[in-house]
């Protein structure tokens, strides 16, 4: 008896951990039906309470760096403490029950499918000229003007947030799973949940929202280059893609675009595809940029094909990704 509890918080550990099979299981749900939508979805949760605490904290004066630093504090013990005590409660029941918590959070907190299902409602749209709709669904996923854009516009749109999204929406966060399990990754959700939320560099987030904005810097550091690599090394190997132009415009371009992250999957992807994208773009009705990403010898990106592609690609990138992952939490359990 003196030994149950010891043996109760080893399991628990064990459930909370990186799993091979559970990591499989999620992506490939994820994968086939996109993200699932329900009222007490993680990052649903996350933001709620971000929200909750961004006012309290305003209320009482923490409206700089430091009241950004005690809202990551109170998020993350949230959202640990939400994690571990679900699973827990799961495992005390059964441990099915347990095996599959930890499955749905981790297939809650994928976006792979999710972002390729809206890049393809977005094709369908055009496809269909039905150039309203394919705005609105661009709409959802940049903060740019949209009134202006044609059908070619919304595809660069499309396929630029599915290469910039691979990496905080989908390979971050297989790397911080294998990193530390359900644990690491709900902590980079925090910090990618308050990146998008109050990392801006307006006046109110100025410096209430550094700490998210610079934490989410460093939290997809390696993963975006990780990305990078892996784009490169499938384009080198499929046919009908560049793996010489994905190297180059990677090293070269990825500076080009905001953030010290993003840009490493965004110029891969381009030379990947040999297909420029991004283009102008338009702001309140300000032209903020003109730049083309990819080689300048590329056609920019604006045909059917050129986004099937890159859908097919991204999800090739996604699936090796998910091999080498699933290949260290064998190595380290072994």
């Amino acid at each position: 008896m003196a030994h149950e509890p010891l043996a109760e918080t080893r399991e628990l550990i064990d459930w909370l951990a990186p799993s091979a099979v559970l990591l499989l299981v999620a992506v490939l749900v994820d994968l086939a039906i996109g993200d699932p939508v329900y009222p007490a979805h993680p990052i649903r949760l996350v933001g709620r309470l971000l929200t909750a605490l961004e006012s309290r904290l305003r209320a009482l004066g923490a409206d700089g760096y430091g009241g950004g630093v005690m809202l990551f504090i109170g998020l993350t013990a949230l959202a640990l403490a939400a994690t571990v005590g679900t699973v827990a409660i799961a495992n005390a029941v059964s441990g099915w029950l347990a095996w599959l918590v930890h499955a749905f959070v981790l297939y809650s907190l994928l976006a792979l499918g999710d972002l390729v299902h809206h890049v393809w409602r977005i094709e369908r749209a055009v496809r269909a000229n039905d150039l309203e709709r394919a705005r609105l669904a661009v709409s959802a996923l940049v903060g740019r003007d949209t009134d202006r854009m044609d059908g070619p516009a919304c595809r660069r749109a499309a396929v630029e947030s599915l290469s910039e999204n691979l990496t905080d929406g989908f390979v971050s966060p297989v790397c911080w799973y294998v990193a530390g399990g359900l644990p690491g990754l709900a902590v980079f959700k925090v910090v990618s949940t308050m990146d998008s939320m109050v990392g801006y560099k307006s006046e109110r987030y100025l410096r209430f929202g550094w700490c998210g904005a610079r934490l989410d810097d460093v939290m997809n550091y390696l993963p975006a280059r990780l990305t990078w690599i892996v784009i490169v090394t499938v384009a080198a190997i499929l046919p009908g893609f560049s793996g010489r132009k994905a190297w180059t415009a990677g090293r070269h371009q990825h500076r080009v675009l905001l953030g010290p992250n993003s840009g490493w999957s965004e110029a891969g992807m381009a030379g990947a595809l040999e297909r420029r994208i991004v283009g102008p773009i338009w702001l309140k009705g300000a032209l903020v940029t003109d730049v083309w990403i990819g080689d300048p010898a590329d056609p920019e990106l604006a045909t059917a094909r050129d986004v099937t592609r890159a859908i097919v690609f991204s999800m090739i990138v996604g699936l090796v990704v998910v091999a080498a992952g699933v290949l260290v939490i064998f190595t380290m359990k072994a």
